[in-house]
């Protein structure tokens, strides 16, 4: 069993930044997978950014060069950098982790918004 938790959500304006962050209740480095997922009202669930437990990374193409996704193992925490947002980046943003089976954090809105 894998609890997440997400903070770091909020309104920004565009332009702006904000960092998410996702806490596991185990090691991360033991999580195959995690990532930060968005889900907008009347779009389905996409993945933003992943890394694995070996340090690839890979991006949705909508946000390469705006966000980054790093891992503190003494916190066993995933961050997701954003910068740049635009309004199209509002939605609400999921952590996810893939181990043995996928888990889900409860989600932390994102809005982007002048």
């Amino acid at each position: 069993q894998v609890q997440l938790v997400e903070s770091g959500g909020g309104l920004v304006q565009p332009g702006g930044s904000l960092r998410l962050s996702c806490a596991a209740s185990i090691r991360i480095l033991t999580i195959y997978r995690m990532g930060w997922y968005r889900e907008a009202p009347g779009k389905q669930r996409e993945l933003v950014a992943a890394i694995t437990s070996g340090g690839s990374t890979n991006y949705a193409d909508s946000v390469k060069g705006r966000f980054t996704i790093s891992r503190d193992y003494t916190k066993n925490t995933v961050y997701l950098q954003m910068n740049s947002l635009k309004p199209e980046d509002t939605a609400v943003y999921y952590c996810n982790a893939n181990y043995a089976r996928m888990y889900w954090g409860q989600g932390t809105q994102v809005t982007v918004s002048s």
